[in-house]
């Protein structure tokens, strides 16, 4: 899908005040997309606030050193964004993925944008520069980079770096190319280094988080004929292993990765409660047909979803749905 970046780069050129926000529970595209377009935008003197619905989970810690990203109603206030011209959304097309950022979204009148590679999506009222074939938003922003005449430095080319490598499993996903390579090969030109970055998002696990993945794991059950791989998550879980809930992030692909799995699904407890499911595929299931069914969405290899209820009540439903669509 081609974008119009000449209409972004318009949009960008006639605006000073700028507003990024991208989807709770963010994950690395969300984070380093927004800290890599906010670089870019103010390379060339805009003024830019970035403030998201849930704070950054503590292993991300590390993408936002100078800790700039704001979380609504706890670190910023929305009467504080009142001068706000343009609202830029980053890998996220969903209202509910917004969270408690969706009703000052929909009170903001004036323009807003997306920047998205999700095939879900809502109508948030915004000019769409979306690419569902891309492999991450992060790219998306390296793209907007150059079509805006911004060279890279080290500060934005770091984040994004860590954008593009985690939504793509570090390259080994089959949403890698080409010009995935040649994306990585240019933001290592412009400062990222890539063995660091792989060191802060991997190799500082606390105890309380391999002890999180040992429970997970202990709880994978596989049914058809090991084609597809389930598992869970209970809030009590976090407090008996000196976890937390962001210490859920990726351990759904050390079920994908059993031999013979096709589609895999975990199903994590939220505080407030109700249940957030992530759900993985490498077959032709597609995950974001399933996700959309209970009100989620994501790509057709990784979707999630929520659904209010207990363990016992959301998990036969959606199982269900997985095992009709693996035929």
């Amino acid at each position: 899908m081609t974008i119009n970046w000449a209409r972004f780069a318009e949009i960008v050129r006639s605006h000073e005040r700028f507003l990024l926000v991208s989807h709770v529970r963010p994950d690395c595209d969300a984070l380093g997309s927004e800290l890599g377009m906010a670089g870019v935008l103010e390379s060339l003197g805009k003024r830019v606030r970035i403030v998201n619905g849930q704070a950054t989970p503590p292993n991300l810690a590390f993408i936002d050193p100078a800790k700039r990203i704001g979380v609504i109603h706890q670190t910023v206030q929305p009467a504080e964004l009142a001068d706000i011209q343009v609202l830029i959304i980053l890998d996220t097309s969903a209202w509910q993925q917004l969270g408690p950022m969706s009703d000052f979204i929909r009170a903001f009148a004036s323009k807003r944008l997306v920047i998205d590679h999700h095939v879900s999506a809502d109508d948030l009222g915004a000019e769409d520069f979306k690419d569902v074939q891309a492999e991450a938003t992060g790219r998306l922003v390296v793209e907007a980079a150059e079509a805006l005449g911004v060279k890279l430095n080290a500060a934005m080319a770091t984040p994004l770096f860590a954008a593009v490598a985690t939504d793509t499993g570090w390259y080994r996903f089959g949403s890698a190319s080409a010009v995935t390579y040649r994306t990585a090969a240019r933001l290592i030109e412009a400062g990222a280094n890539p063995a660091a970055i792989y060191r802060d998002l991997y190799e500082q696990d606390t105890l309380g988080r391999v002890r999180l993945r040992g429970v997970i794991l202990s709880r994978v059950t596989a049914e058809l004929d090991g084609r597809l791989a389930h598992t869970y998550v209970l809030k009590d879980d976090f407090a008996q292993t000196g976890s937390l809930p962001s210490d859920t992030e990726d351990v759904i692909n050390m079920a994908l990765a059993i031999k013979g799995t096709e589609v895999a699904v975990i199903f994590v407890e939220q505080g407030s409660g109700g249940f957030k499911i992530s759900f993985r595929s490498r077959s032709q299931v597609d995950c974001s047909q399933i996700a959309e069914r209970f009100g989620g969405g994501g790509h057709k290899a990784a979707a999630g979803a929520s659904l209010p209820g207990k363990l016992a009540e959301v998990q036969p439903v959606v199982l269900d749905a997985v095992r009709n669509a693996m035929g």
